[in-house]
């Protein structure tokens, strides 16, 4: 094959790469006049080949795009500083039906034997221009959902509130009967117990949400009310002390809420199970960074891989929901100066995932309500929780078809051990 043809047949590829291109191409020559467009080019502007070909590139441009164009080029080619040239830049093209669109632009110098040549590369950027707005409309909408979520669970828990002074007051009633009625006592007794029971429920109920939605909205409003009163440059750091104290308030609302929306879908049968492949370090460090803002007093995070790779087959979402519990629950409750060590370890029939700390552990009377919902253990209550944690932590795992258990020392170690059947276990 000789040389001409073998450049004919390149000319032949180069003009079908640049037709078929996915972005829009545009050739000019020195003084701005369009010299060559593709196929994307055509679609985008609306202005057939004929069109744009012989014309200055300014009319594919909005203003003052438009009018300095052919000025960029000449100050390039005079004094060699490019303004465009060689540089990415988002820009704004205006269509032959005069609507104005943005897209990305890409301008490379070619220096031919005899002339000049720049080449455009475009990018539609209306598609993302679209989802950045939509973006914006969801967080929106999303800030506004958090305020109506935040004042119905007021509503619930005055509601709570009144419930629990009447069951008062019906518990005070039984007693009368019981005493008129001795011949039912054993009868009264047992159901006098069960409504003890319900009552006690339902008062740490209102007494965990009340506290644990007074305290950082507390915190909120008294930092608000400080950082008002430095005003000078030099009380920068008063203010930036109260700031974080504010988003740490918010965080624990926002786990508050979290713990509450976990175990609504819980509640009303609405987590849906999605079985995969994932690598468990990646769920680890989602779950790490997102503890981060509780290492605090020299409290540190450590995973160990005791397993050969750390390949897992489970929904990785409910793993996410389980591992930021237990590791969240960790540093709460562990002493200072302490590791909170998250151990991956496969065996025959399960994976297992450790998770051990050293802190105030759990008293031995309490350990049988671990898993009850909205139980604080006797030594836990000056640390913020819902006391659903745990109650979500096990039913997720039973959803996934995993076991969730835990040995602890009060005063010493806590270790939670969640068992997930291998693959070939899991029955979907």
């Amino acid at each position: 094959m000789d040389s001409e043809q073998q450049y004919s047949e390149l000319a032949l590829q180069f003009d079908a790469i640049i037709k078929t291109a996915i972005d829009g191409i545009i050739i000019i020559d020195s003084k701005g006049i369009i010299q060559l467009v593709n196929n994307a080019v055509i679609h985008l502007f609306g202005y057939s080949e004929e069109e744009m070909v012989g014309y200055n590139v300014s009319k594919l441009m909005s203003s003052p795009h438009n009018e300095a164009h052919d000025h960029y080029i000449e100050n390039y080619l005079s004094t060699g500083v490019a303004k465009i040239i060689g540089v990415g830049r988002e820009v704004s093209g205006r269509k032959k039906d005069g609507q104005i669109f943005p897209f990305r632009l890409a301008v490379s110098e070619v220096i031919l034997p005899n002339k000049t040549i720049f080449a455009g590369i475009i990018h539609d950027l209306t598609e993302v221009t679209h989802a950045h707005e939509n973006l914006k409309k969801i967080n929106s909408e999303l800030e506004q959902r958090i305020i109506e979520r935040t004042y119905d669970l007021e509503k619930a828990v005055n509601k709570l509130l009144d419930i629990n002074k009447n069951l008062n007051v019906e518990i005070q009633e039984r007693h009368k009967i019981e005493s008129k009625l001795k011949e039912k006592e054993l009868e009264l007794n047992q159901l006098l117990n069960k409504e003890k029971e319900l009552n006690e429920l339902k008062s740490r109920f209102v007494s965990m949400a009340s506290h644990e939605f007074r305290t950082p909205l507390s915190s909120i409003m008294s930092s608000a009310a400080l950082i008002q009163r430095y005003e000078d440059t030099n009380q920068q750091p008063n203010r930036e002390k109260h700031i974080e104290r504010i988003k740490t308030a918010v965080t624990d609302l926002t786990e508050i809420l979290n713990d509450f929306l976990s175990f609504g879908q819980i509640e009303e049968n609405r987590v849906e199970v999605k079985y995969e492949h994932f690598h468990f370090t990646d769920i680890i460090q989602e779950v790490f960074d997102s503890c981060n803002y509780l290492c605090k007093n020299n409290k540190n995070l450590e995973f160990i891989n005791d397993a050969s790779e750390n390949m897992l087959y489970s929904d990785p979402r409910i793993i996410r929901n389980i591992m930021l519990n237990l590791v969240s629950n960790a540093l709460k409750y562990a002493f200072n100066d302490t590791t909170i060590r998250v151990i991956l370890n496969k065996g025959q029939d399960n994976v297992t995932i450790k998770v051990i700390n050293q802190g105030i552990g759990i008293p031995e009377e309490d350990k049988k309500f671990m898993f009850t919902r909205f139980f604080r253990a006797s030594n836990a209550s000056n640390i913020q929780g819902t006391g659903l944690g745990l109650n979500i932590v096990e039913r997720y795992a039973s959803i996934i078809q995993s076991e969730i258990e835990f040995e602890s020392v009060e005063n010493g170690e806590t270790c939670f051990t969640l068992m997930i059947p291998n693959q070939e276990k899991i029955k979907i």
